[in-house]
């Protein structure tokens, strides 16, 4: 099933579909397991960053052969990409999504850029998201609030014919210092003024709670990230604090688990 469709059906039934992203083999392997363990659909998502690790081709190889390997029905999706040229790159290379970040753009220019790259994802039967709002991204100031117009996303949704639409409700990219608050009054307004699937980034650390309410409202697709990484990381760090072992098929494993057990947690919010 196409991505954009598979939205359209999570949203008439009230859940949403997970996305994680994933930065080399044991982050991939541990989400694709949480996704088998649980039969739960999954979006595979890289970023810039990722692709540049990885290498485009090898990156959307390894997704595509991982979701085949473990049976998971699954989608491969460029995370915040900040060109309309990069969009194209990755629809080429076999992506299922695509994300266009404007978000930083004027509304004009994020709806010319957004429907530039919509009507490229039609020649691949695409999925298209774009953002509206500010979520800030690693590094960027989260005390500054920019919440989504409902006014600017009914006009955003019409113009563009986007299949997918993040919204700025309160969420940040990153870890939180405190528990985020979001505006669900606001997304409620959005998701009645508009019929696209509603996007919610900066998933990590937002309380199981929140999540619940706010997939009861109206979001389709939950990001998820830097929780990957960070418990990634920490066990490797435990771990290797404790040894002296270097085969790293011995030491990569539990990383890995981790990984996966945190996915499955995330994958039961939405379910």
């Amino acid at each position: 099933m196409l991505l954009k469709d598979k939205l359209i059906e999570v949203q008439g039934e009230g859940k949403a579909i997970l996305a994680t992203n994933f930065y080399n083999f044991e982050t991939l392997k541990g989400v694709l397991q949480a996704a088998a363990t649980l039969n739960s659909p999954i979006i595979l998502q890289l970023t810039q960053s990722s692709i540049d690790y990885m290498g485009l081709e090898n990156a959307v190889g390894m997704a595509q052969t991982g979701l085949k390997y473990f049976n998971v029905e699954g989608w491969v999706h460029l995370d915040h990409g900040g060109s309309v040229e990069l969009a194209e790159q990755c629809l080429k290379a076999g992506f299922d999504s695509v994300m266009f970040d404007g978000s930083e753009l004027s509304l004009e220019e994020n709806i010319e850029k957004t429907k530039r790259v919509v009507k490229l994802a039609k020649n691949y039967s695409a999925n298209v998201e774009a953002e509206l709002g500010y979520i800030a991204k690693l590094g960027q100031s989260k005390e500054k609030v920019f919440f989504t117009e409902v006014a600017d996303a009914k006009i955003f949704a019409k113009e563009t014919g986007v299949n997918a639409l993040a919204v700025a409700i309160g969420t940040a990219h990153g870890f939180y210092k405190s528990e985020p608050k979001l505006d669900f009054v606001r997304l409620e307004e959005i998701k009645n003024a508009t019929s696209v699937p509603l996007v919610l980034h900066g998933g990590s650390g937002v309380p199981g709670e929140s999540v619940r309410k706010a997939v009861s409202l109206g979001i389709c697709k939950l990001n998820v990230a830097t929780e990957i990484k960070n418990i990634f990381m920490q066990t490797l760090k435990e771990l290797l604090s404790q040894n002296t072992e270097i085969d790293l098929r011995k030491v990569f494993p539990p990383a890995t688990e981790a990984v996966a057990k945190l996915v499955q947690d995330k994958l039961l919010l939405v379910k």
